[in-house]
């Protein structure tokens, strides 16, 4: 696969931008924080169910109810995950998100009784998938900014989740470089131009880059920077993969089209929902 320079470009213009956005929203406070998943939260909620609805039209005739509420009980998931650093006025974030979330179940429900006359398997489904695939991985990411950050880096909360999302970058930036410079064996037939090269390479440099980055930098300790950066390369490449599996099957290139050169929230973060909960197990199970 040959290097394209204009692709290239564009896609390092708008990675510029979005570095900007993400860094500002990871490391203001965690109300920035919070903020920033929140909008990618929604974001990557309207594109699945655009998706979906591509995949089997069936789910395009939800109500106006059923499309908000379940975006609103996956919102209030994450608040109800919230770490005790999230509260306003003496009362933390996780009591919000429980009413909330009980609010948004009630009216899920009712639009499904009411409106529909009776329950649809196949929609609640499609609806529960979204919940595990996009609301519960934020909801994870939300708790990792908490104080169990502290146990395994040994410094602010918000270093974790940037380990993560740098490991992801550095992966994906790497796999494209080598792959296209070398790869030469096709990886899988979801994704034709990720190659078995690229993948291996970019994983490797993105373990060896974290690790350094962080132990001569920053001296933190090298096992949970191992742990976390091999975990995030190889659950965001098959993040990756998911993702383009949904895309062949709804017959789209991109997911959507709010950045150039990476398409939309699902491109720019598939990588990251699915990595974000195998990091958690680890550090939960292992670190």
């Amino acid at each position: 696969m040959a290097l394209n320079i204009e692709t290239f470009k564009t896609r390092a213009l708008t990675a510029v931008v979005f570095v900007v956005i993400m860094l500002a929203g990871l490391l203001w406070n965690q109300w920035s924080f919070l903020l920033l998943f929140s909008v990618i939260h929604f974001g990557c909620w309207t594109e699945y169910q655009r998706l979906v609805a591509q995949i089997d039209p069936v789910y395009g005739s939800i109500t106006p109810l059923h499309k908000y509420s379940i975006m609103i009980i996956g919102w209030s998931l994450m608040l109800w995950m919230a770490d005790d650093i999230f509260n306003t006025g003496g009362k933390v974030i996780h009591e919000w998100g429980r009413a909330i979330f009980l609010v948004a179940s009630t009216v899920f429900l009712a639009a499904e009784i009411v409106f529909k006359k009776q329950l649809n398997p196949k929609l609640i489904a499609y609806s529960l998938a979204g919940l595990i695939y996009i609301s519960l991985s934020w909801a994870l990411m939300i708790q990792l900014r908490g104080l169990i950050a502290y146990d395994v880096l040994g410094s602010h909360g918000w270093l974790l989740p940037v380990v993560i999302i740098t490991s992801i970058w550095v992966n994906d930036t790497m796999a494209y470089i080598v792959g296209s410079f070398i790869g030469r064996t096709p990886f899988s037939s979801i994704s034709p131009k990720k190659t078995w090269e690229g993948t291996l390479g970019g994983a490797l440099l993105a373990v060896v880059a974290i690790a350094c980055l962080g132990h001569y930098t920053c001296g933190l300790d090298w096992k949970p920077l191992l742990w976390i950066s091999a975990v995030a390369a190889v659950t965001g490449t098959a993040g990756d993969l998911l993702e383009s599996k949904l895309k062949r099957l709804a017959g789209v290139k991109d997911s959507g089209s709010i950045m150039p050169g990476h398409g939309g929230f699902l491109d720019r973060f598939d990588s990251l929902l699915l990595a974000t909960p195998f990091v958690w197990l680890v550090v939960k199970l292992i670190l």
